[in-house]
């Protein structure tokens, strides 16, 4: 099942919209807090975005743009302000697909169907994992905070990945080298001390210290 993020503050369309594509076995949820939009989108981890123009605090081409900075999820923008601008703008932001206000829900739903299809038929589906502010983009391997990004090495995203989906967890050191192993890569015990020395320094250059706690004798964790 797919998950359909839909950024419109009109909640009357935002949910006209919800209810109609609901019916086409997607799952959908609306934006509410037009303050973090970004949040919402780390948390619910889409596969499309509906995103309006006009919005409240920032408008649709800044979120495209802070979307765009985190996945290449695709972006369908929905909008009345239909001119060529806006239109040249939205696709050079990052969008996907453009959309006039008022359109029918029927021609809206084979729009997306479309654009999944063209997405996912030939890639893989993109995966979030987020942990104080911090996105850990698994598609392609990269780590972005407050706007900075770095690329992760194989390991390093390995094991930040394991970290990430076992949060609050203690993962063992042997457990982190047997994920490794099943990669094929060929990890003892002090490759794996070098991998988090520098996996560390990396995430501290972002602003992100202390972000890998050591737990004597056990392994490591993300708190």
């Amino acid at each position: 099942m797919y998950r359909i993020l839909v950024v419109e503050d009109d909640l009357v369309i935002a949910h006209t919209i919800q209810k109609s594509i609901e019916k086409w076995g997607y799952q959908v949820e609306c934006v509410t807090d037009f303050q973090n939009v970004l949040g919402k989108f780390v948390e619910f981890d889409p596969q499309l975005v509906l995103l309006d123009i006009s919005l409240p605090f920032y408008n649709g081409f800044h979120w495209c743009s802070e979307i765009r900075r985190l996945s290449k999820v695709p972006i369908m923008f929905l909008s009345s302000a239909s001119d060529n601008l806006n239109i040249v703008m939205a696709m050079n932001l990052g969008g996907d697909d453009f959309i006039t206000k008022p359109f029918d829900l029927t021609v809206l739903a084979a729009k997306i169907r479309a654009l999944l299809r063209r997405t996912y038929d030939f890639a893989g589906q993109t995966n979030l994992l987020e942990h104080r502010g911090a996105v850990l983009n698994i598609s392609d391997a990269t780590l972005t905070y407050e706007g900075q990004k770095v690329d992760l090495t194989r390991n390093e995203h390995k094991i930040l990945q394991l970290l990430l989906e076992n949060k609050g967890q203690v993962v063992t050191r042997e457990a982190i080298m047997t994920h490794l192993w099943e990669t094929d890569s060929y990890v003892d015990d002090n490759t794996l001390t070098v991998n988090i020395t520098r996996l560390r320094r990396k995430l501290e250059s972002i602003g992100l210290k202390d972000f890998i706690v050591t737990k004597k004798s056990l392994g490591y964790m993300v708190e």
